[in-house]
């Protein structure tokens, strides 16, 4: 066989796209959940790294060193199948989605840090002199000032969690590459895996162009 027909071969991709389909949502659900808890997690984990009493705070630095330098994959392996021996059992999708979770806020922490870090203390003294509670502030003055920063990178997590994703596979989830791998070996044909990159790629594409843009955006403001 030639290269085309081996790798990209037109007849096998049609025939394995309703199943590479059937795997996207899968992905999609998985990416979306994981965003928005690792998200949320990573914010509250990035206040009491910085605002909570010092024993907190070095709990808080301890975790978020620990899952920023452990493999996911190894994370996830330990989720899905060493809890079941405490007597936690947890489906595929669950513990999927609580190791990325997991890693995402640890990342999601440390780039909250830094743009909080990059609003001028003249802002904090303000809020203080106005008498506003600590809530308050960082709703109104702070957190509004430090998304600008925040932005561009956090979405650069996502996308990285985003392919991450297809780690789900080693815990038996159908995500997108578990079912290219599945159609690969029924049709003896590496081209659905070609597919499921194609479909990564025309997800992942414009988000990584968002980035380009926004960090763009953010150098010309602060050039001025």
């Amino acid at each position: 066989m030639d290269l085309i027909n081996t790798f990209f071969n037109w007849e096998v991709l049609v025939r394995a796209f309703p199943i590479l389909l059937r795997g996207l949502g899968n992905t999609l659900m998985l990416g979306i959940v994981t965003i928005i808890i690792g998200t949320f997690a990573g914010l509250l984990l990035c206040l009491v790294r910085l605002y909570a009493i010092r024993p907190i705070q070095l709990l808080a630095i301890v975790y978020i060193d620990v899952f920023r330098a452990l493999p996911i994959l190894v994370l996830l392996i330990l989720v899905y199948y060493a809890l079941p021996f405490v007597g936690v059992r947890l489906d595929s999708f669950t513990s999927a989605t609580m190791a990325l979770s997991m890693v995402l806020a640890a990342f999601t922490a440390e780039v909250c840090r830094a743009g909080i870090q990059n609003v001028p203390k003249g802002q904090f003294e303000a809020a203080a002199s106005l008498g506003m509670p600590f809530w308050q502030s960082m709703r109104k003055i702070i957190l509004p000032q430090a998304v600008r920063v925040i932005i561009p990178p956090l979405t650069s997590n996502s996308i990285s969690v985003f392919k991450d994703t297809a780690l789900a596979s080693v815990v038996a989830m159908p995500d997108l590459l578990k079912q290219a791998n599945d159609a690969q070996a029924m049709m003896a044909n590496p081209t659905p895996l070609i597919g499921a990159a194609l479909i990564y790629l025309v997800i992942l594409w414009p988000l990584v162009r968002l980035v380009g843009y926004l960090e763009a955006r953010n150098q010309r403001a602060t050039s001025r």
